[in-house]
């Protein structure tokens, strides 16, 4: 079915007002981890080693929640286009005693990892100060996850625009919190980079609490407020757990094989490691616009899902992924055309530079296979379609890319470009292959929700 043009306008500008503050609420995330680590490095090297490894130990715990409670957003959109509202009144239930025993168990994990630290053969300088940070942290996963929860709820019936002016607000005080706990300002003791652990557990917490105050006051949430007192039932905790434990494991995928690549970039040179952070840094920050616009995609294709109408649901699904296309090619433009301009912000190190450049015009090459791939497992979410994604990018990632990354790194010797080509080609590998299985799942007649 062919569209106009004035159809995927009206689309775009749909996704737009969807993703624009989830783009915008996920820059803020993004900025809380880069003000930790500035605010750290005004401390002690020993502080800042502590952040950089304790960040790496408890972001998989929070990814893995992140996914599971993803479920949530795929449901309710189908619901919300169905007009099911006794549904959604029931997985609001469900969702609140989830929130509470993966809470509880995140930040046991969180607390666990902390205790392992030998085990990882630490600096002695940093690995105390590391363990204390991280078990500050830990304090605030319950309230993370109630807040991830509830957030998702929102974004499943297409409200998105509090969640960004919470993340804003939270960035605004998690900069607060850590200049009076990390400085020891207004009489706090000076807790270094454990004052920053316990700036970020403070903050998940006002984050939970503003908005579940917005949902209290705003009209919008009359159906969740007139949720029922929360019990299992065991069917729909299933649904949530069958959708969003392959998604958390796509993530870890995803995130692991980006690890990988710079733990071996690690065995190159110092160099090496430093232009690696510097290009994987921007591009990440990149990565947060089609990271928005795949959230809006399954809402938009979960809405046409649960009213049944699946050519709609293909062609939103479309609309998404070329949307997140067109957005990356715009990105990749910026980084070709400035390269210089862009690494001269992370570092004044001419050797450090010239590698990053390079790097940075293969991150330009990835920005479209990443955009594409993202969007088109977003709209798939919307499908409630996960467990493919999740074996089909294992397989990329895992099986393929890496061990690509190595052979052209280490044993064809091509060095951090050959380590960078891995990345590119499963990224574009993992494109095609879910825009295929979308454009497969999507041509089918009589999808049922």
């Amino acid at each position: 079915m062919n569209h106009p043009a004035s159809h995927y306008k009206n689309e775009y500008l749909a996704l737009f007002s969807l993703a624009g503050p989830i783009i915008i609420g996920q820059i803020a995330q993004v900025a809380t981890g880069f003000t930790d680590t500035v605010m750290a490095g005004r401390l002690s090297a020993e502080d800042l080693g502590a952040i950089a490894v304790g960040v790496n130990l408890w972001i998989p715990v929070l990814l893995f929640c992140i996914g599971i409670m993803m479920a949530v957003s795929s449901m309710v959109s189908h619901y919300f286009g169905a007009d099911r509202q006794t549904d959604i009144k029931d997985l609001m239930r469900q969702v609140v005693l989830l929130a509470i025993v993966l809470g509880v168990c995140a930040m046991l994990a969180v607390r666990m990892l902390a205790g392992m630290l030998s085990w990882f053969q630490i600096d002695p300088a940093v690995s105390p100060i590391a363990s204390d940070y991280i078990r500050a942290v830990s304090w605030g996963m319950p309230g993370v996850v109630a807040y991830l929860g509830l957030r998702f709820m929102s974004e499943g019936i297409g409200y998105t625009r509090p969640m960004m002016v919470i993340q804003l607000i939270g960035l605004l005080l998690n900069i607060l919190g850590n200049y009076i706990l990390m400085f020891g300002k207004f009489g706090a003791p000076a807790m270094g980079a454990v004052g920053a652990g316990w700036s970020t557990a403070i903050v998940m917490w006002l984050n939970l609490a503003m908005l579940l105050v917005y949902i209290s006051m705003h009209s919008r949430f009359d159906l969740i407020r007139r949720s029922k007192p929360p019990h299992w039932k065991w069917s729909r905790l299933r649904e949530m757990l069958r959708l969003g434990i392959p998604i958390a494991l796509t993530l870890l995928s995803e995130i692991g094989m980006f690890a990988g690549v710079a733990l071996l970039m690690g065995r190159i040179g110092v160099i090496e490691v430093a232009a690696h952070q510097v290009a994987i840094n921007f591009a990440s920050i990149m990565f947060m616009i089609p990271l928005g616009i795949s959230s809006a995609t399954t809402i938009r294709v979960g809405h046409a899902m649960g009213t049944g109408n699946s050519a709609m649901a293909r062609f939103r699904g479309s609309a998404g992924i070329s949307l997140a296309a067109l957005c990356m090619f715009g990105t990749a433009s910026i980084m070709l055309i400035f390269p210089n301009l862009i690494v001269s912000i992370y570092t004044d190190d001419t050797a450090v530079r010239e590698m990053a450049v390079s790097l940075l015009l293969m991150a330009a090459i990835f920005q479209l296979s990443d955009g594409i791939q993202v969007s088109a497992a977003g709209a798939l979410r919307g499908m409630k379609d996960t467990v493919y994604p999740m074996l089909a990018t294992f397989v990329i990632y895992w099986v393929f890319g890496l061990p690509l990354s190595y052979y052209l790194g280490f044993t064809r010797a091509f060095g951090p470009q050959g380590l960078w080509f891995g990345l590119i080609a499963s990224l574009t590998v993992a494109a095609v292959w879910l825009v295929w299985r979308f454009s497969r799942l999507s041509g089918r007649r009589g999808i049922s929700d």
